[in-house]
C-alpha cells in the first residue's frame, strides 16, 4: 500500500502498511469522505508528526489520544494547534507547567512545530477524527498502528523519553522497555484533572535525562 509518509518511518513501518487492518483503515477513511463527512486533520497533515520528526531524530515522545475535532485546530501534532488559533485549555496547562518547572517564559504560541523539529514526536494514538465528534475514529485501526510505532521506537532506539499523561497514555507504558528508556507518567493536563498535572516536572526531567545520555536537550521556548 502506497502511504505518503517520511522515508525513515516508511521503511520502519512498511510491514504495518501491508497488514489487512491498515487496508481496512484506509478504506474506512475513504468511505467517510464519500459520505460527505469532514475529517480532521486535513489529509496532508495526518502523518505530519512523522514528517517533522524522522525516526532517527526522535528524542521525546509526547502521546495524545486523538486530534482536536473543532474547525482549524487539528494539525497532525498532539496537543498543538496552528498559529492564530487560541491555545486549548490542556495546552495552556502544559505551558504553565513548563514555566513553573524550568522558568522558561512561553510566548503563548500554540504551534508546537519547533518542538517537533528538535526531536519531540507529538504522536496521537488515533490520527484522525470526524468533525465535531471526539473519539469518533477510535477502534478503526489507528491504535494498532500507533502501538506499532511506540513498540518500534522502544525496540530500536535508545534513551528516548516517553511522556504519558492521563490513563489512556499511561496504558501504553506496557509497550516500552523501561531499561532502555525514561518513562514519565502524570495525570492529564486537562482542567478536568483539577490541576493534578502540575508539579510533574517532566520537562526538566526529560532534559536532564537527555543530557545524561549525551543528547542535546530540548529548548521548550516557543
Amino acid at each position: 500500500m502506497n502511504v505518503k509518509i517520511e522515508e525513515s518511518w516508511k521503511q520502519a513501518l512498511q510491514a504495518e502498511f501491508e497488514k489487512p487492518y491498515f487496508a481496512k483503515l484506509v478504506s474506512y477513511l475513504y468511505s467517510e469522505k464519500e459520505k460527505g463527512r469532514v475529517i480532521y486533520p486535513p489529509g496532508p497533515n495526518i502523518f505530519r508528526a512523522f514528517e517533522l520528526t524522522p525516526l532517527q531524530n526522535v528524542k521525546v515522545v509526547i502521546l495524545g489520544q486523538d486530534p482536536y475535532h473543532n474547525p482549524g485546530q487539528a494539525m497532525g501534532l498532539s496537543f498543538s494547534v496552528p498559529d492564530g488559533i487560541p491555545a486549548p485549555p490542556s495546552l495552556l496547562n502544559i505551558f504553565k507547567e513548563i514555566h513553573d518547572d524550568t522558568g522558561v517564559e512561553m510566548s503563548g504560541s500554540p504551534n508546537l512545530e519547533p518542538w517537533a523539529r528538535q526531536g519531540v514526536l507529538l504522536l496521537n494514538a488515533i490520527l484522525t477524527v470526524r468533525a465535531g465528534q471526539a473519539a469518533s475514529h477510535q477502534k478503526i485501526g489507528w491504535e494498532e498502528f500507533t502501538d506499532a510505532v511506540i513498540s518500534h521506537i522502544s525496540n530500536n532506539c535508545n534513551g528516548i523519553v516517553f511522556m504519558l499523561w492521563g490513563n489512556f497514555a499511561r496504558s501504553k507504558a506496557a509497550l516500552i522497555n523501561p531499561n532502555r528508556h525514561l518513562i514519565l507518567e502524570a495525570p492529564h493536563p486537562s482542567p478536568l484533572a483539577r490541576g493534578a498535572f502540575f508539579g510533574c516536572k517532566h520537562f526538566s526531567k526529560a532534559n536532564n535525562f537527555l543530557t545524561f545520555m549525551g543528547k542535546k536537550p530540548i529548548d521548550w521556548r516557543l
